[in-house]
């Protein structure tokens, strides 16, 4: 019989250069997660600071990136609970980086990836890993792989987790309604969330994996009004879309039964060629 995983998908909205206080929001999403008695929660990408590049204290609000690491170690350990603290940002000299991390319920990094395909406005600040191979590791829930946001517009990233063993591939996310051109918001206001919605279901369907999708959220006080996009997602084949959020803050949980992977592959047989 295949194992069932409970997974936690906390679509926080964050405030840009409060990482304390992102940080306790965070802590608070988690903490109630371990009390559902899930497995996994993940969080967006940027979720400490939020995206503001050009904002004159960015920078700055990232040098403790180092010390909120330790701190989810920490916790993780505290709660035996898996954490993938969405991305962080850290530097490296003059560089920034955008790294996600998969944490073990025993306070170890198992995993750590750099986001490689960066969205052009990201070219100015972040480093990419550019030719660095995406690789699987092992988990308390079997073979994973992570990628980041604009990554999911990259069917051979996903191919490539999936040749190396990956069964789920989480993919924390920072996506809003105006990641487009003024013309391009208007041929359809809703066409950040239709590629998401497809591209996440597309995925699933054609590696036979799960895609794990967790974006941040608008102000929970905006309700639907919002320029974020939200959607956080688990995509599988077979079902579609489970647990999937509307666009503002909230958090949602997924029993993940890995038994539809295997139905999946007897199917299509396409995960292992």
């Amino acid at each position: 019989m295949a194992p069932s995983y409970k997974i936690a998908l906390a679509q926080l909205h964050p405030k840009p250069l409060s990482p304390a206080k992102n940080f306790e929001k965070a802590t608070s999403f988690i903490r109630d997660a371990a009390a559902e008695g899930c497995h996994l929660v993940v969080l967006p990408e940027y979720h400490l600071t939020s995206w503001a590049p050009d904002e004159p204290g960015f920078k700055a609000s990232c040098a403790d990136s180092f010390t909120y690491i330790q701190r989810y170690q920490d916790l993780a350990k505290e709660l035996s609970i898996c954490i993938i603290p969405g991305t962080i940002i850290v530097s490296e000299g003059e560089s920034l980086q955008n790294n996600a991390y998969f944490i073990s319920g025993n306070g170890e990094i198992v995993a750590q990836y750099q986001k490689k395909n960066l969205w052009h406005p990201e070219r100015h600040h972040l480093v990419s890993s550019t030719h660095e191979p995406h690789k699987a590791f092992d988990s308390p829930l079997g073979r994973m792989g992570l990628l980041v946001c604009w990554d999911l517009a990259f069917p051979e990233a996903f191919r490539e987790l999936v040749a190396d063993g990956a069964q789920i591939i989480c993919v924390p996310s920072f996506w809003t309604m105006r990641d487009v051109s003024d013309e391009g918001y208007a041929l359809n206001p809703d066409g950040e969330a239709l590629f998401l919605n497809s591209t996440v279901i597309t995925r699933a369907f054609e590696n036979t994996c799960a895609i794990v999708f967790v974006n941040a959220g608008g102000p929970p006080e905006k309700g639907e009004e919002t320029n974020f996009a939200g959607l956080s997602q688990v995509g599988v084949p077979h079902i579609g879309s489970l647990g999937r959020l509307g666009p503002a803050e909230g958090m949602s949980i997924v029993n993940l039964d890995m038994n539809v992977l295997r139905i999946a592959e007897e199917n299509y047989k396409g995960s292992f060629i």
